[in-house]
């Protein structure tokens, strides 16, 4: 059976990213791997075994275009609520907090913030399938 290990993007500004996923996920380097022409790092915290994989291209200075294939990537927090609070606290600006129903029962609650390469991070509250 198949483990997925870990999701990867492409950054222009190695320190700003990592300063940003650090402050608003509480991901830390837990691996940094410099080759020639890239770099590779590897973020995740105590609650995960998936990680997050940043490369950064050596010398790339124009921003990297999202594409219409890519879509999010998804954390669960225990307070939705004081979470949005503490991201806008710091300037993140994410998105208003919105409830999901199907079928007339509540299926998520969630916002979306965006980190400095524009990559969609949704919040999802713990709850049901969102765990």
């Amino acid at each position: 059976m198949a483990k997925i290990i870990h999701s990867m993007i492409r950054v222009l500004n190695e320190q700003k990213t990592l300063d940003f996923y650090q402050k608003a996920l509480g991901l830390e380097v837990a691996d940094r791997f410099a080759f020639d022409g890239f770099t590779l790092i590897y973020l995740r915290n105590a609650e995960n075994d998936m990680e997050i994989e940043l490369t950064v291209n050596h010398g790339r200075t124009a921003p990297y275009a999202q594409g219409e294939g890519y879509g999010h990537v998804a954390v669960a927090v225990d307070d939705l609520d004081a979470e949005h609070q503490r991201l806008s606290s710091a300037g993140f600006s994410p998105t208003p907090i919105k409830e999901f129903f199907r079928d007339g029962v509540l299926m998520a609650r969630f916002f979306f913030v965006v980190d400095p390469d524009q990559y969609k991070i949704e919040v999802l509250q713990r709850h049901g399938r969102y765990r």
